[in-house]
Formats: C-alpha cells, structure tokens, sequence
C-alpha cells in the first residue's frame, strides 16, 4: 500500500518500504517512519513510502509490484528490532525463512528458502559503511548488523536483492535498515523524529556516493 500522495512530481524516486505491525504489536515504527518519509525529496529524488505486509510470500508480491510500479533508483526496506538501539544497517540476507512466531497470516515456515535455488547469501548494495559514518558523525546512533534474522524482514530483504539481480533492474541499488522499538514500546529505544532524520540521512548519502568507505564495522560474535 502506497501512501497517500500530496501531489505526483515527475523525476527520479527512491522507494521506502515499512511494515506492518506483528506480534501482537498495534505500531511498526518502520510503518511510522516510511509514512514521515513519503512524497519528500532527498538528493532531487522524490521518496516513494509504502507498506508491506508482514506475511511471507505476500509482502514480496507486494514489493514486486510497488518496483514496476515506480522503476525506483534505489529501494530501502526498513523493518522493526526491537531490543537493538541503534540504526542497524543490514550487511547480509539469507537464503531461510525460519520464524520463531507466526507471520500476520499464521504461516510460520521453518528452515524454508526464501527462493528456491537461490543463492546462500546476498550483500547490501548500499555503502552501508558510509552510511553508518555520516549517521555517527550527526549523532544518530547507527550500526552495521551483520544479521537481518530469519523473520518477513529477512524474506523481504533477500527477495529484493535477488529481485535486482535481473537485468530489468540494472544499476538499481538496496538494502534494508531494521529500526528500534518507539519509546512507548520498550526500551532501547528512538524518538521517531530522530528515526526519520536518521533515515533521511542514510538515504541522501546512498544517493550521492558509489563506492562505500574502507571503514571497520565487523563483529567478533
């Protein structure tokens, strides 16, 4: 679902998905957040916010279409972690679903491929080290994650990536970002409107740099 527009502008996009709330939860920040983000400009590039189900298999669908629809130039896919607290910039998708609690339709695969045949792994395309210096450098806390689960997060975050490997979508870059818990949902936390400009911030130096930073940001476990 995209959100609603306050007037159509003709030039290059940025797609920015959120989720719904799971869980039991009744607000996703990330929904909060991309729904703050939509129809803005960013680096002279109209931002497209939309919503994904948290379900498997649907909320690809959805990406999908929102991608035909909208033949963005780079897609961010941004989703809930709550107990993290910082900006977690995803290095890495995997290749499983495999998900401690039902998705919003009750399915709950277990040790499933998110493509079949599909490769084990696929790397952000952002400059995700890049990224998470300029984060640092405004003060927002941000970090790179080495893991984005095995819950819809991780199903979206690798279908995008290998979406983009066909030629159809040649020289379009992604990535996901998983956001904190809002302050009302527990603690570590982040108010939303540091959220937001975190995200913005993220977005603006992606569009504007090719070639990630050589920059440290590994973990020993």
């Amino acid at each position: 679902m995209v959100m609603p527009a306050k007037a159509r502008r003709a030039g290059p996009t940025v797609l920015v998905t959120g989720f719904e709330p799971f869980g039991g939860e009744r607000i996703n920040p990330s929904r909060q957040a991309v729904q703050a983000l939509h129809d803005s400009r960013i680096a002279g590039h109209r931002v497209i916010g939309a919503e994904l189900p948290t379900v498997f298999g649907t909320s690809l669908q959805a990406l999908r279409a929102l991608l035909r629809q909208h033949r963005p130039t780079l897609v961010l896919c941004v989703g809930q972690a709550g107990g993290r607290g910082a900006l977690s910039l995803e290095r890495v998708a995997i290749n499983v679903d495999d998900a401690r609690i039902p998705d919003n339709a009750g399915a709950q695969p277990v040790d499933c491929a998110v493509v079949e045949g599909g490769p084990a792994g696929y790397f952000s395309t952002l400059p995700i080290k890049a990224m998470r210096q300029a984060l640092l450098d405004a003060g927002i806390n941000a970090e790179v994650s080495q893991t984005a689960g095995t819950f819809v997060c991780n199903h979206v975050f690798y279908g995008l990536m290998h979406e983009l490997t066909h030629p159809e979508w040649r020289g379009v870059r992604g990535g996901f970002i998983h956001v904190p818990w809002l302050p009302q949902q527990g603690q570590p936390s982040m108010r939303l409107d540091e959220m937001v400009e975190g995200l913005k911030l993220a977005i603006e130096v992606a569009l504007r740099t090719e070639t990630d930073l050589p920059l440290q940001a590994g973990a020993i476990s």
